[in-house]
């Protein structure tokens, strides 16, 4: 099949086979593939002319962590008391306050496998978040973390799912799954659950009807083979989910930033070309035919390549992150405020509309706010 045909399948919303989208991303001029994915976000995304972006803040639960993930200078190891810490519900209200009159709705809240935090400390953490701030959405752990906690609680991950709905949780990120090929895990994170596990936590989310996004981590030991088979998973995941449920509302490409990392130490050089970016934004529209918003990762390549991404398949400028540690620790600095990402978007030619984590819109500007042009703290 040449790329002509190969584009008018996915145009016509029909699955992509791994040769198929394996040729175009080998093959095809970037151009071209833009231009593809371009078309194909109009038909999908609904109002071409806007872009949504989002008001939230990542805080972490600890910094504590068991997975040896080799590309995070974040974490720290159980023992490391000098450096290890939990965040205590004084600094959450601070932190939700400011939030609050930053005119953001949400938490995205992570902390990595503790060995310690089981199912009843994140039940009371929920809980307490939401009694104080019963307006606030916990868009909080991932599918590694759910199976870490399911493990020490001695519970499956359904029962764990259903408990912290119970407590508050109100959708789940797709963080944890960097690339879907078990051999590439045991590489760089070899105390994470596996591709398997994480697709099977995200599978009975689906069947819960909890919201969860998807990501993707490239540029380390990935092959071109493995990313588009980790694209192929995500979107049979999705095909599976129960007619009328959210599924995966989101998938979201982010580049490995590897300043301090081991991964560096141990001579990985990542591509964090602004080229590869739009190629792989591109082939995310065409490959994940079913999933319906493509997120710019304005944080890990910047203002000028997000929004040139605008125009090859993605529709989403995501938040402004008042608060991120993780990805920044490993050399991504870049930032926004609440007016400068609307700028970003409008010149990129488009109509910035504020979204919730489960993209729907928020009114804007919001009433009852603080100064909203000094958002990034």
């Amino acid at each position: 099949m040449n790329n002509s045909d190969i584009y008018r399948k996915a145009l016509a919303l029909d699955p992509l086979t791994e040769g198929e989208a394996l040729q175009i991303y080998r093959s095809a001029p970037l151009a071209e593939l833009m231009l593809a994915a371009d078309a194909l976000r109009r038909e999908q995304a609904g109002d071409p002319q806007v872009v949504t972006w989002q008001i939230d803040r990542n805080v972490n639960i600890t910094n504590v962590c068991i997975s040896g993930c080799k590309f995070c200078n974040f974490h720290c190891k159980p023992h490391q008391s000098d450096k290890a810490y939990i965040t205590t519900i004084e600094e959450y209200d601070a932190k939700i306050r400011e939030t609050l009159a930053l005119g953001g709705d949400q938490l995205l809240l992570q902390g990595g496998l503790h060995p310690k935090l089981d199912i009843i400390f994140y039940e009371e953490l929920f809980r307490e978040l939401k009694r104080r701030f019963p307006q606030l959405r916990l868009h909080a752990l991932g599918a590694p973390e759910v199976a870490h906690i399911a493990r020490i609680s001695r519970l499956d991950p359904e029962t764990v799912l259903l408990r912290l709905i119970a407590a508050g949780l109100d959708s789940l990120p797709g963080a944890g799954a960097e690339i879907l090929d078990n051999g590439v895990r045991r590489a760089i994170s070899p105390g994470k659950p596996d591709a398997d596990t994480w697709l099977a936590v995200m599978r009975i989310a689906h069947r819960l009807n909890l919201p969860t996004s998807a990501t993707m981590m490239y540029g380390h030991l990935e092959t071109p083979r493995q990313r588009i088979e980790h694209l192929i998973k995500i979107r049979d995941l999705q095909a599976e989910c129960p007619s009328g449920n959210y599924g995966f509302i989101a998938f979201i490409p982010w580049v490995f930033r590897s300043s301090g990392t081991r991964l560096e130490r141990e001579g990985v050089v990542p591509d964090t070309s602004a080229a590869e970016y739009l190629r792989i934004i591109a082939m995310s529209r065409l490959v994940l035919n079913n999933i319906r918003n493509i997120q710019a990762s304005w944080l890990t390549v910047g203002k000028t390549t997000a929004q040139i991404a605008l125009h090859g398949g993605a529709n989403d400028m995501g938040s402004i992150m008042i608060e991120e540690n993780v990805v920044s620790s490993a050399g991504a600095h870049n930032s926004f405020d609440a007016e400068g990402i609307q700028q970003a978007i409008r010149e990129a030619g488009f109509i910035p509309r504020l979204r919730n984590q489960k993209y729907e819109p928020r009114p804007w500007p919001l009433p009852g706010t603080a100064d909203l042009t000094d958002a990034n703290l």
